[in-house]
């Protein structure tokens, strides 16, 4: 809808029209009950499929990160004809130490024609949510049919999402978990326990939780150059989903393991920066996602093809989500309408507007 075609809705409609939804935590973790969190997992990768489908239709960049020796603080925008979105979010890998996560995060969506924000959202659940949406879905493209096993190795926070993730898109139905802080499994264990399908088999390292994967997770946090799965422990067929790499001087994988295998990305040009193939050469040979849908490149080539997802996190998974939760909330009638912007007023007066009190 066009800025004039607003003005002349019916003036009952105006209200909801020039007010902004606002959703906290409290209101996603309503969708989640009411839902259920495998659903929405679901429904967002088909949200997030859908968006990547049509990637020549968004204007797109790299993140815009500010990095300090604490971690980093990012935004990241995207937009297509109709909508904007973008995405406040952190990474402090300290942050648990003073009882804090170590990713926070906020998102807003805002209509194109006009600029009027439209939603603002709590994102650090969802976050977890659609990282964890996207890793299912890119493993459903690239992962062999027949994979049904799968190691995580980080058990913190993003954990537990993919796991249910991986469940609910490909049917792993046995999931090898290790965690350098054993307290990290055990609250991953406790959370999973006795759902219907899942078996979880605690590991004493990194080499024994990914012996014999179809697919690995890896999923860490700290801030470094590390190598959680280096050359002898990878097998052929294998799909690797590499999550925690996600910013310059943090990696996850050796250079080896990424020279085994045929490797894929969201955005070239950020995971360049961010992902572990900051560590190879520029014109170390990679493919985008989309082309993957759009059959401009073949996935997975044969059985015993390692594929690797070096995932950074993109702007339009992001987007992709607050069009869910636009969407969901509306019909759910989640969250309230707020006045976050001045509305009722002569729009050439603001100075006016502003010496007036309620």
């Amino acid at each position: 809808m066009n800025a004039r075609a607003s003005v002349l809705m019916a003036p009952e409609n105006l209200a909801n029209q020039f007010q902004t939804r606002y959703l906290d935590i409290a209101d996603i973790r309503t969708l989640l009950s009411r839902k259920g969190i495998e659903n929405v997992l679901l429904e967002l990768v088909a949200y997030i499929e859908s968006d990547y489908r049509r990637w020549q239709d968004f204007q797109k960049c790299a993140r815009v990160a500010n990095h300090s020796p604490d971690g980093v603080i990012e935004l990241m925008p995207v937009s297509d004809s109709q909508r904007y979105g973008f995405k406040y979010v952190n990474g402090h890998p300290a942050n648990t130490f003073q009882n804090m996560l170590t990713v926070m995060a906020f998102g807003a969506l805002a209509d194109v024609a006009t600029g009027f924000p439209l939603l603002l959202s709590e994102f650090t659940i969802v976050t977890a949510l659609r990282t964890a949406a996207t890793s299912a879905w890119v493993a459903s493209l690239l992962a062999r049919p027949a994979a049904r096993s799968m190691a995580v190795i980080g058990n913190g926070a993003q954990s537990e999402f993919q796991i249910l993730a991986f469940k609910a898109v490909l049917g792993i139905s046995q999931v090898r978990v290790f965690d350098i802080d054993p307290a990290a499994t055990d609250k991953l264990l406790a959370n999973l326990a006795g759902i219907t399908g899942l078996t979880l088999i605690r590991c004493n390292s990194t080499a024994d939780a990914v012996r014999g994967a179809d697919i690995v997770t890896t999923v860490t946090a700290d801030k470094n150059y590390a190598t959680i799965l280096t050359p002898e422990m990878i097998e052929d067929g294998m799909h690797i989903n590499a999550v925690g790499g996600d910013c310059p001087g943090k990696t996850e994988l050796h250079a080896e393991v990424l020279r085994r295998g045929k490797v894929f990305v969201e955005y070239e040009p950020q995971s360049r920066i961010e992902g572990d193939i900051q560590q190879m050469p520029a014109d170390f040979a990679v493919t985008e996602l989309w082309e993957v849908l759009q059959h401009k490149k073949p996935g997975r080539d044969s059985e015993g093809q390692v594929t690797i997802f070096d995932s950074v996190g993109f702007a339009l998974e992001d987007f992709a989500a607050l069009r869910y939760l636009h969407a969901h909330a509306e019909v759910m009638s989640l969250g309230q309408l707020m006045n976050l912007i001045p509305q009722d007023f002569n729009p050439k007066d603001l100075f006016g507007f502003s010496r007036q009190s309620d």
